[in-house]
């Protein structure tokens, strides 16, 4: 290249951008209309009143959002209290997710390094044989983990042929069966992103840490940890917020006791006794702490990329 250039050496020419603009355009449309646009509806349904037969009055209010935090009586003339049932589910649905998540992290974590280590023509069988299962749909899985796990299914009765146990063990709509179903509905979530971060790690790293008299600990937490932390961390999140909203796994394993806040909103919605504005309420309740969890994630990603920088 010629001397003047102010840029020689790279090619910075974007050559479509006059075109930038259309080419974006249909990724745009897409995102505006299967996205934002449900998105804000949600949110003027939110503000709505609830018609007494079912439906919705358009007459702007905030007595849905006042539904969930308080309770004022049945008729509404009472002094507000804090509505404890609502917040109750809401945290329940926290820590479930939560715990999802660090199961998902205890076990995805060795499975993806695992998968990240062999031989490079095997990896690709392993990813396929970690994600065939979920070839099917998320509502026949769940179904088949419910007939798993039953008082007389496969599980037990395998357990009382084995003499492990003597009578069957009641796993069926508990706390537990409503953390296996959300594990093995999302570990793949897990294990895919840990696996990409992994394979893409230098392992001389590793073998350096071991030349300097570094145990196994030492080079996880120090060297591997710190290098494979953006898998982690997208891992976690892939994880942790659809578990935050489902509904499926409480419903079909966990029963009425171990209520979520993805199947608080699902009866709002089902039918003319529905409460749409509730509904939609409790989702843009449940849409603002996922923001707020991304934006924790995304400044604590920065800091730590500004530190490492």
């Amino acid at each position: 290249m010629t001397g003047g250039a102010p840029n020689s050496g790279g090619a910075t020419t974007d050559t479509y951008a006059k075109a930038r603009t259309w080419l974006l355009m249909p990724a745009w449309l897409v995102l505006l209309v299967l996205s934002l646009t449900p998105v804000a509806l949600m949110l003027v349904y939110s503000f709505l009143t609830k018609e007494f037969r079912g439906g919705v009055i358009w007459d702007f209010s905030l007595a849905a959002y006042d539904q969930f935090f308080f309770d004022r009586g049945l008729f509404g003339d009472e002094p507000a209290r804090i509505e404890w049932t609502y917040i109750g589910i809401f945290w329940r649905s926290i820590w479930q997710a939560g715990a999802a998540t660090v199961l998902s992290l205890l076990i995805g974590f060795p499975t993806a390094y695992f998968i990240a280590t062999r031989p490079e023509k095997a990896r690709p069988i392993w990813v396929f044989l970690v994600t065939i299962p979920y070839w099917v749909n998320l509502l026949i899985r769940t179904v088949s983990m419910k007939f798993l796990l039953r008082d007389q299914g496969p599980l037990n009765d395998f357990l009382m042929f084995t003499g492990l146990i003597d009578s069957p063990i009641h796993i069926i709509n508990t706390n537990f069966a409503v953390q296996l179903g959300l594990f093995y509905s999302y570990l793949p979530f897990m294990v895919l992103p840990i696996y990409a971060a992994v394979e893409r790690y230098n392992f001389t790293l590793s073998e350096a840490a071991a030349d300097l008299y570094a145990s196994k600990w030492v080079t996880l937490r120090r060297i591997l940890l710190p290098a494979v932390k953006p898998g982690v961390v997208a891992g976690c999140i892939l994880v942790f917020v659809p578990s935050l909203g489902s509904f499926l796994a409480p419903d079909l394993l966990g029963g009425a006791k171990n209520f979520m806040i993805g199947s608080l909103i699902e009866e709002q919605f089902k039918g003319n006794a529905g409460n749409w504005p509730f509904g939609a309420a409790a989702s843009m309740i449940l849409l603002t702490l996922v923001l707020i969890i991304l934006i924790m994630f995304t400044r604590q990603q920065a800091k730590s990329n500004k530190a490492g920088g």
